[in-house]
This record gives C-alpha cells, sequence and structure tokens, in this order.
C-alpha cells in the first residue's frame, strides 16, 4: 500500500477548486488526500508543518513527509495523477526562481480572474475517500 500524500488548497479560491476538480478526476489509483487550508485537517497540517494557519498564497503539498510548495508542489503532483500528466514533472528542471514568479504572478491575480467563493468547498459523497478529515489515521504520523 502506498503512502497517501496531502494536497492543500485555498477552499475559498475558484481556479485552486477547479485544480481539485481536476486533481479527482486524474488521481485515478487515490494517491492524494486533499484538504482546504481553511478547514480543521488542512489546518492540522499546517501547524505540524510550522506555516502560519493564514498562509492562502500556494498549494501545499506534504508527500513522504517532506513538504511542497508553489510551483514545485503543482509539478510534483502531476507526477502523482495517471495518464500522461506525470510528463510535466519534466519542468522541474526549469529554475525554481523562474517557476515560482511565474506561479506568484498567477497566484496574486486568480481571486480577480477566476472568482471568490463565499465558503470553502466541501467534498460530495462521492468524493469524500478523497479528502482529509481531521480524524483520519494520517494526520498522527505527520511529524
Amino acid at each position: 500500500m502506498h503512502q497517501e500524500s496531502i494536497l492543500l488548497f485555498d477552499g475559498h479560491c475558484s481556479l485552486c477548486n477547479a485544480a481539485v476538480d481536476f486533481v479527482l478526476k486524474r488521481d485515478t489509483k487515490k494517491k492524494l488526500l486533499l484538504a482546504s487550508i481553511q478547514g480543521p485537517a488542512g489546518q492540522l497540517v499546517m501547524q505540524k508543518h510550522q506555516l502560519p494557519p493564514s498562509y492562502l498564497d500556494t498549494l501545499v503539498l506534504v508527500e513522504q513527509g517532506q513538504i511542497y510548495l508553489g510551483s514545485t508542489a503543482a509539478i510534483r503532483v502531476a507526477r502523482l495523477l495517471g495518464g500522461g500528466w506525470p510528463l510535466l514533472y519534466s519542468l522541474i528542471i526549469i529554475p525554481k526562481g523562474l517557476r515560482d514568479r511565474i506561479y506568484q504572478w498567477i497566484g496574486k491575480r486568480r481571486y480577480q480572474w477566476f472568482g471568490r467563493r463565499a465558503s470553502c468547498r466541501l467534498p460530495t459523497a462521492r468524493e469524500k475517500s478523497h479528502f482529509l478529515n481531521e480524524n483520519h489515521p494520517l494526520l498522527k504520523t505527520l511529524g
């Protein structure tokens, strides 16, 4: 059995929620557990990794005990998906500074371009197994 990775996202961001929909359709082997940063499980992960609770500037990926942010998180998520998406991992060769500048440029404009939700996304009954909750045993193993 594989160790699930945790992907945290801004639950109010429409672009982030579209990314979650994208991941849900392509994470056929359920390698990722999802949680909004603002929710109880997301806040526990943030606390355990000493990230500010209001840190909404980027995706947060916890993979095999390591934390990845921004463009690196996005590229590493692609590697976990089914189909041809792992090929995007080759973008890791682009210098991190350049990748992160592009990621941050989009991130600063995401609410303006894509909108903001009044409340965080809640998983449907079908999606529930893909979402991390505050009682999940994986949270107990985080250092």
